[in-house]
């Protein structure tokens, strides 16, 4: 696979205190360190992280999800989940972290069950 760049954008949601994380391109070892120095500090009630751009991630990615989830969970935020394509999906089924992390087909429907 080749070293493929990782951007996001950032906006808020239409509830207080929610924010709207994009990524775009995957989520992997070759560009998690640089992310997660800007991702871990942000501590929204709720972060919700479409991954509708983002082609696919590997376990560091998925490893960076977890802690974020936990650290979440334990200080009374969410972490929600919204465009998650076939290939990220199999990477949870069978990791089973899909039986923990919340997700969404779009933004709006993680919107509306908050």
């Amino acid at each position: 696979m080749r070293d493929e760049p990782l951007t996001y954008i950032s906006t808020a949601g239409q509830r207080e205190g929610t924010t709207i994380l994009r990524l775009i391109g995957p989520l992997t070892l070759s560009n998690l360190f640089s992310f997660q120095e800007e991702f871990r500090p942000m501590k929204p009630q709720v972060m919700i992280l479409d991954l509708s751009d983002s082609p696919y991630m590997d376990s560091a990615g998925l490893g960076l999800i977890m802690n974020y989830y936990v650290s979440a969970e334990n200080n009374g935020r969410k972490l929600l989940l919204t465009g998650v394509n076939q290939r990220i999906m199999a990477l949870f089924t069978v990791t089973k972290v899909h039986e923990v992390l919340l997700s969404f087909p779009t933004i709006g429907e993680a919107e509306t069950s908050l």
